[in-house]
């Protein structure tokens, strides 16, 4: 590595080096992505192979999010104690060990298990791969780095679904015995084993957080990462750094989180509630249950299918969007625009199942109804998309002061998990109550985002990390 430049001197960085670095991270988002979505494939067949009931199954399938919402919490104490590419490489482990077990269950509550165990590898990669993005990349940069974990994440979603699909087209179905005379759905799991190796190996060649290393007193090994990745004024960003971590504990503890407010600081409950936010408005929804929704008002199953896989394309293509324009129009902007068109077309979708007749218990969509709520549904992922998936990622990554990142990063990403439940576990007994009623439940949410931009969120764009401050201002370092 180069040594560090004398003092006062700025170095510029090629951008390709630090998208390398950016990209072996992002794969943790990849994994959390694939982790989630390749499930789907195999719900059917897992159901039938252990003689599973609706609970059961279910509970197989959300299981997954307990442990992402235990491995979100205690990623980050454990990030600030044995460094940022260990919670890499451990969240690597528990993605194999995940896929192998549940390749090779043997009973629905073994495969809950190894789900679980999986899960805690989702949790841990949402927290460190923005935490580590936001730490090696140039502020100018940073945004659009940050939203490779978005975008990470979608493409990992609709890998799955691809890998689930080939599967059970060359094994002729989920149930059908493939490969060495296991069941096609045991493939669809152990398919994960490609990308969570290929994940811990390059994690091996990435450096560490020049953050963490200050923090642990190797600034001569700091300085040569800020040379290499980050650029610009070293000398004067280490002096930065150092003081923004001076003080802090050998071993971190949530207690450096605590303030007068409601019993945290307020920059940390503006992080849970963008978290909270970005669950709340239902996306998840358009996610795991849209096949079943589009057969439940009308489409075929064919066609029910067509749209998940558009829904997914249109995801990875806004993300692409928000890539190009967070570090030009800035993170703020992109929120409240998201935050407007969501409440937008939530709003249509309540109306449009609100009003629809029902027929043998389920709302049907009569003539441009239809077309109606299509366009709304797929315009809603495009608001969110090109906003708060990425952007929400990007700010967590961002907006935490050096001395506590990695922990409020874990606690807000925790929040997200927890939602994240929340939204999943309930749609089936809001939706039964009426769409309608599990859209206006939505709408509100969004409604409420749009307050909360306005009045909470502050710009990161362009500001380095060490002008971020404990209260959610942004301070200039002298």
């Amino acid at each position: 590595m180069s040594s560090a430049p004398a003092s006062g001197s700025d170095i510029s960085v090629p951008i390709a080096r630090v998208v390398l670095v950016a990209a072996t991270a992002a794969l943790g988002g990849f994994l959390f992505g694939f982790d989630t979505a390749v499930i789907n494939g195999a719900v059917s067949a897992i159901g039938e192979q252990f003689s599973a009931g609706p609970f059961l199954l279910g509970f197989s399938v959300a299981s997954a999010l307990i442990g992402c919402a235990i491995g979100a919490w205690f990623a980050g104490r454990i990030a600030d104690r044995f460094g940022r590419v260990r919670v890499m490489l451990l969240a690597a482990a528990l993605f194999v060990i995940s896929a192998i077990g549940c390749g090779f269950a043997f009973g629905i509550w073994d495969l809950s298990f190894w789900r679980i165990v999986g899960g805690l590898g989702v949790g841990a990669a949402s927290v460190i791969a923005p935490a580590y993005i936001a730490e090696v990349s140039p502020p100018e940069h940073r945004g659009r780095l940050g939203s490779l974990q978005q975008m990470a994440i979608v493409t990992g979603i609709f890998v799955a679904l691809l890998t689930d699909a080939a599967i059970v087209a060359a094994a002729g179905s989920a149930t059908a015995p493939w490969l060495l005379g296991l069941e096609a759905w045991r493939w669809m799991f152990l398919s994960e084993l490609v990308p969570a190796v290929i994940y811990g190996l390059l994690a091996l060649t990435i450096p560490e957080s020049p953050r963490y290393l200050i923090a642990r007193g190797e600034m001569k090994k700091a300085k040569e990462v800020l040379t290499r990745y980050v650029g610009g004024n070293v000398e004067k960003t280490s002096t930065d750094i150092l003081k923004t971590v001076e003080g802090k504990p050998d071993r971190p503890r949530f207690a450096i989180l605590r303030g007068s407010k409601f019993g945290l600081l307020p920059i940390v409950w503006i992080g849970i509630g963008l978290s909270v936010l970005q669950q709340f408005t239902g996306i998840n929804v358009i996610f795991y249950y849209s096949s079943t929704l589009w057969q439940a008002v009308g489409f075929t199953e064919q066609d029910s299918l067509t749209i998940t896989v558009i829904t997914s394309v249109t995801n990875i293509l806004t993300t692409i969007v928000a890539i190009l324009l967070i570090d030009k129009v800035g993170r703020r902007p992109l929120l409240l625009i998201g935050a407007m068109g969501q409440f937008v077309c939530l709003a249509v979708l309540t109306v449009v199942f609100a009003t629809a007749p029902i027929v043998n218990g389920e709302p049907v969509l009569e003539g441009a109804a239809g077309t109606t709520a299509l366009l709304a549904a797929n315009l809603y992922v495009v608001f969110f998309g090109a906003s708060w998936g990425p952007v929400v990622w990007v700010l967590l990554g961002e907006m935490f002061s050096n001395r506590i990142r990695a922990v409020a990063l874990s606690v807000a990403a925790a929040a997200q998990w927890a939602a994240n439940f929340v939204i999943s576990t309930t749609f089936p007994a809001l939706a039964a109550v009426g769409l309608g009623l599990a859209y206006g439940v939505y709408t509100f949410f969004a409604f409420v985002a749009i307050f909360f931009v306005i009045r909470f969120v502050r710009e990161t764009k362009g500001r380095t990390l060490e002008s971020m401050s404990d209260d959610g201002r942004t301070e200039v370092l002298t």
